[in-house]
Order: structure tokens, then C-alpha cells, then sequence
């Protein structure tokens, strides 16, 4: 047996609860603009979360329609479309990850993921 043309981490888990689990990620990074996980999902939630702030970034009905089909929830594909891409200026690249130690009770190392450039959630929630 080999991995060939396999992608992505399996974090020992089924494939709709590594979904699920890197869905919720993605959304409570983008409310909180900063979480601190495990170094093997903060690298792989990554992935998908710069592909939908790329697509987010475009800003028109298809996109958001996309981004609310991958997220689940409508109220953060918003903040994402309305109010983080706006304020996002550079091409690529949008989220660091920082390593943040290992975990005291197995030793997983730990990571801080968040955006590179500051974003400010109280833009548009105050036009409202």
C-alpha cells in the first residue's frame, strides 16, 4: 500500500470529522483572529483558510455563496467577506504561525495561528 495522490492530514480520525474538525477551526479563527492548536492542524487548517480568504478577497455573489458552503455559518463567511478581506493587503500569505510550546499532558507541540495584518472587527459592525 502507499499514500499516492492522498492529501492532507488524517488526524486519526474519519474523513467528515477531519472535515468537520478543520471547518471549526477555520470559523473560530476567523471570529477570534487568533487561536492557539496543535502545529499539524494550525498547518493544515492553513491551507483552506488562505484559499477562502484569496476567494473572499474577490468579494462577489459566487464567492460568498462558496465560502458559506465550505464554513457552515453564514455570520462568519460575512465577517470574513465584509469586513477581513477589505482590510487584507497583501497577495498571498495572510496567517502566521507562531510555535507556542508543547502541550503539558502528551507533549504535542502547541502553535499559535493568527493574521499577519491587524484587523479591525469593529470597522463595519459600528456602520451597522
Amino acid at each position: 500500500m502507499h499514500r499516492h495522490g492522498y492529501k492532507g492530514r488524517k488526524f486519526g480520525r474519519e474523513t467528515d470529522q477531519t472535515h468537520a474538525l478543520l471547518r471549526g477551526l477555520m470559523c473560530s479563527l476567523i471570529k477570534y483572529q487568533s487561536i492557539t492548536t496543535t502545529l499539524a492542524r494550525a498547518k493544515e487548517m492553513r491551507r483552506g483558510t488562505e484559499k477562502l480568504i484569496t476567494l473572499a478577497k474577490k468579494g462577489d455573489l459566487a464567492s460568498r455563496r462558496l465560502i458559506i458552503a465550505r464554513l457552515d455559518d453564514i455570520e462568519t463567511a460575512d465577517l470574513l467577506v465584509d469586513v477581513i478581506a477589505p482590510q487584507v493587503k497583501r497577495n498571498s500569505g495572510y496567517l502566521k504561525i507562531e510555535r507556542a510550546g508543547f502541550r503539558k499532558g502528551d507533549h504535542s507541540e502547541m502553535a499559535t495561528i493568527s493574521f499577519v495584518d491587524d484587523i479591525d472587527l469593529e470597522l463595519k459592525k459600528g456602520k451597522k
